[in-house]
C-alpha cells in the first residue's frame, strides 16, 4: 500500500524543525507539548491513502514521522503525549498517550479510554440500543439445557417485540442475524410468518450475504409450505448467475435439494438450458418441464444453442472446483442423456470428467441420484482407457461407495462394463470383503458388515442373484438396463463370460464366510439372503461351507435353533434342497452347476437326528415339501415312509385351527389358522403315491 499521511493533525508552535534541533542537544525540549487545535475541522475520514510520504500540501499539516514518539522517549525519561482528540467514527488514528503535570497516563487509563471509545461509537450506530438488547437476550436463549420454557417464551415475546419491525437492519449485520436467526427457531407458526412477509422481496439479497444466507436457511428449515412459496419463486430469473455466486450457490443448491416442490425444482433447473428459459417458465403448450428430452422434441430447431448453454454453465462451475452441487449434477444427467454414443460431444465430456486432476469431481457425483448415473453412464460410454482413469479415481474411496445409497451403482455398472475383469477385482474386491493378506479376523469383520448391510450387500449379491427385485429398486433396475444396452456397443467381452470370471475371483473369500460364519449368517434374513445367492452361484469349492449349513439343523445353540424356525431360513433351506432358485422368467429351479447335492445331505442329517417329522409340521415345512420336489433327490421313497408313519401329526398340524375368532380368520392376522400348508401339501403327496 501506498504511504498514509494525516490530514488535520497540527502541532500548535511547534516546528518540526524546531523538534530535530532539540533532538540534537541544540535547544531544550518542553516539557509539555501542546495540544492538537480542538476548534480545527476534521475530515470525516481521517486517515487517506497517498502515494507518498510527504507533507499532503496543506499549510497546516504535516506529515507523521514514524519513529516520532521512539525518539522522544530516547531523549527524555518523560513521555510526551498529545491530549486526547476525538477521532470521528471509522477513524483508525489514535493520539500518542496524555500527560498531565510531567507524569504519564498508565497503560489502564488508556484502555480505559479505548474501550469508552469503542462504546460511543457503538451507540451512534443506528438502533444500537435495541441490537444491544437483543444480544442480551440472544445470550440466555441460545443456553439450551439451562432457560426453563416458561422464562424462554417471555424472552422470545421481549424479542419479538424488540425486532418486529426491524427485522431488515437485523440481518445483514454478522451479529444481530444471530439473534433473528434464534428468534426463528424458538417461534411460532405466525411469527416465522411475520419475519418472512417482512423480509420479502429481500430473500435474494439475503442469499448473497456471508451472514444472512444462514437466516434464510433457518427460515425455510423451520418454516412452511407458505413461507416455501413466498422465498423460491423470488430465485426466479437469476439462477444461472447465482449458481456462481460464492455465497448464493450453496443456499439455492439447497433449497433445490431440500425444500422446494418438484414444480419449482422444475423451474429452477430449466433455466441452466439458456437465458430464454429463465424468462419465458413454459413454452406455452402445458406444464413447465426440466425434462431435456422433452424441451428439444417440442423445439428441435433449439438444440444446438439449449446443448452450448448448458454445457457451457457446467464446465464454469467444474472449473471454479464448485462441483459438489445436485442441481450440478441433474444438469449434467440431462446433458449427458441427449448426447449419442461416440459422438464428438460425448468424447468432449467425458474428457471433461477426466480433466480434474484432483478428481473431486468424480467423488462428488459418487455420492448424489444423478451424479452416480452420471458416472455410470460414463463407464458405458467410455473406452477401456477412460474406464480405467475413472477406477482410478475411486482408489481408497470403494468401500465408502459401497456402503452408499447411489455410490454402490458405480460398481455394479464397473461389473457390467470393464471387459478386463483382473483390474475390476484387484481395485474392488480386496475393498469390499478385505485384502488377502489381511488377518483372517479383519476379513470376517469386514465381510460381515457387508453381507448385513443394506446397500453393501448388493454389490456383493449381484454377480450371483437371478432376481434383481429381491433386493434392487425400479431406479436401479432401470440404470442399469440402459448401461446393458450401450454395452453391446462400446464392450467387447460376453456378459455371461464377463460374470463368471468376477465370481471365480469374488467366490472363494465368500465361501471360506460361510464355512466359518454360518450359525451367525443364519440369525439374519440378510445373512440368510447371502448364502442362498451365493452357494448355488460360486464356482469354486462349495462343499465345506455346504457341511456347514447342514450342521445347523444338529446346532444345541438356542440362537440357531430360534433361527431355524424363520422364515428367511425355510427360503434358504428350500433354495438349497431343490439344487438352485427359482426362475421367474422361465418358470422354473435355475439348477447349480455342478449340482448341489444338498438333498441327500440334509435329509441323511435328519433321518440321523429323527428330525424329519418336526420339520413337516413346523412353520418350515415347505423345506420337506421341497426334498419330494427335487430333481436327482434318491430318498424319496424312504421319505415317504418317514411320513407315512408319522400321518397323525401331519393331519394335526394340517388341521385349521379352531381356537381363533371368525374375524381373525377373515383378516388372518394370525399365522396357520387355515391350517399348515406344507402338511397339507404332504399329505395330499402320500395319498397321491398310495393308490
Amino acid at each position: 500500500m501506498a504511504g498514509i499521511k494525516r490530514k488535520q493533525d497540527t502541532l500548535s508552535g511547534i516546528d518540526i524543525g524546531d523538534i530535530k534541533k532539540r533532538k540534537q542537544g541544540l535547544e531544550p525540549i518542553p516539557d509539555t507539548l501542546t495540544s492538537l487545535d480542538p476548534e480545527a475541522e476534521t475530515d470525516s475520514d481521517p486517515i487517506v491513502e497517498s502515494d507518498t510520504t510527504e507533507h499532503s500540501g496543506d499549510d497546516n499539516g504535516v506529515s507523521w514521522p514514524s519513529d516520532y514518539d521512539e525518539d522522544l522517549l530516547e531523549n527524555n525519561e518523560e513521555e510526551a503525549a498529545l491530549p486526547d482528540k476525538k477521532p470521528t467514527i471509522g477513524s483508525k488514528l489514535t493520539a500518542p498517550p496524555e500527560t498531565t503535570n510531567g507524569t504519564s497516563s498508565s497503560s489502564k487509563e488508556s484502555h480505559a479510554k479505548q474501550k469508552a471509545l469503542a462504546q460511543e461509537r457503538k451507540a451512534a450506530k443506528p438502533n444500537a440500543d435495541s441490537i444491544a438488547r437483543s444480544k442480551k437476550l440472544w445470550e440466555r436463549l441460545r443456553m439450551k439445557s439451562h432457560v426453563p420454557l416458561k422464562e424462554r417464551k417471555k424472552l422470545v415475546a421481549e424479542l419479538f417485540g424488540i425486532i418486529t419491525g426491524h427485522i431488515k437492519d437485523f440481518v445483514l449485520k454478522h451479529d444481530s442475524v444471530r439473534v433473528v436467526q434464534t428468534a426463528i427457531k424458538y417461534a411460532n407458526r405466525d411469527q416465522r410468518k411475520m419475519i418472512a412477509k417482512e423480509l420479502k422481496g429481500e430473500f435474494r439479497n439475503l442469499a448473497e450475504s456471508r451472514y444472512a444466507k444462514f437466516l434464510l436457511g433457518k427460515l425455510l428449515v423451520h418454516g412452511d409450505k407458505e413461507i416455501r412459496d413466498m422465498i423460491v419463486p423470488e430465485f426466479y430469473g437469476h439462477v444461472r448467475r447465482l449458481i456462481k455466486h460464492p455465497e448464493a450457490s450453496w443456499i439455492l443448491d439447497d433449497i433445490y435439494r431440500g425444500v422446494a416442490t418438484q414444480q419449482q425444482k422444475d423451474y429452477l433447473l430449466r433455466e441452466w438450458f439458456g437465458a430464454e428459459f429463465a424468462i419465458f417458465k413454459s413454452e406455452g403448450k402445458g406444464v413447465a418441464t426440466s425434462v431435456l428430452k422433452s424441451v428439444l422434441e417440442q423445439n428441435p430447431e433449439k438444440r444446438k444453442p439449449v446443448m452450448h448453454a448448458l454445457h457451457d454453465l457446467i464446465n464454469q462451475l467444474i472449473q471454479k472446483k464448485t462441483t459438489g452441487f445436485t442441481m450440478l449434477h441433474d444438469a449434467m444427467r440431462q446433458y449427458m442423456h441427449n448426447i449419442n454414443t461416440g459422438s464428438e460431444e460425448m468424447t468432449e465430456f467425458i474428457e471433461l470428467l477426466k480433466g480434474d486432476e484432483e478428481g473431486d469431481l468424480l467423488k462428488n457425483l459418487a455420492f448424489t441420484s444423478s451424479g452416480a448415473a452420471v458416472v455410470s453412464m460414463a463407464l458405458a460410454h467410455g473406452n477401456a482407457k477412460d474406464r480405467k482413469l475413472i477406477l482410478r479415481a475411486y482408489k481408497n474411496l470403494f468401500s465408502q461407495l459401497t456402503y452408499d445409497e447411489h455410490g454402490h451403482q458405480i460398481i455394479l455398472a464397473a461389473y457390467d462394463v470393464i471387459d478386463d475383469t483382473v483390474l475390476t477385482s484387484k481395485s474392488i474386491f480386496p475393498e469390499l470383503i478385505g485384502k488377502s493378506t489381511d488377518p483372517v479376523e479383519t476379513q470376517t469383520e469386514a465381510l460381515t458388515a457387508a453381507v448385513n448391510h443394506k446397500y453393501a450387500r448388493i454389490a456383493i449379491l449381484y454377480l450371483f442373484a437371478n432376481r434383481r427385485e429381491s433386493f434392487m429398486d425400479i431406479t436401479e433396475r432401470r440404470l442399469l438396463d440402459s448401461v446393458h444396452s450401450i454395452r453391446t456397443e462400446t464392450s467387447k467381452k460376453d456378459p455371461a463370460t464377463r460374470r463368471k470370471e468376477l465370481i471365480a475371483h469374488i467366490s472363494p473369500p465368500l465361501l471360506s464366510q460361510i464355512a466359518n460364519q454360518a450359525g451367525t449368517l443364519l440369525q439374519s434374513s440378510f445373512g440368510c439372503q447371502f448364502m442362498m445367492e451365493v452357494l448355488p452361484g460360486a464356482n469354486s469349492n462349495r462343499m465345506p461351507a455346504l457341511k456347514a449349513v447342514v450342521a445347523l439343523t444338529q446346532s444345541e445353540s438356542s440362537e440357531v435353533k430360534e433361527a431355524l424356525k424363520t422364515p428367511a431360513a425355510g427360503r434358504l433351506f428350500k433354495t438349497l434342497v431343490q439344487g438352485g432358485p427359482y426362475d421367474t422368467q422361465h418358470q422354473k429351479i435355475r439348477l447349480a452347476e455342478p449340482a448341489l447335492g444338498f438333498h441327500n445331505m440334509f435329509f441323511e442329517a435328519l433321518q440321523a437326528s429323527d428330525q424329519v417329522l418336526e420339520w413337516a409340521t413346523s412353520d418350515n415345512s415347505f423345506v420337506v415339501v421341497g426334498l419330494l420336489e427335487a430333481e436327482g433327490f434318491d430318498s424319496k421313497e424312504k421319505l415317504r415312509r418317514i411320513l407315512k408313519k408319522g400321518k397323525e401329526s401331519l393331519e394335526e398340524a394340517a388341521r385349521p385351527r379352531s381356537d381363533v375368532s371368525t374375524t381373525e380368520i377373515k383378516r388372518k392376522k394370525e399365522k396357520g389358522i387355515d391350517g399348515n400348508r406344507g402338511a397339507q401339501l404332504l399329505l395330499r403327496d402320500l395319498a397321491e403315491h398310495t393308490t
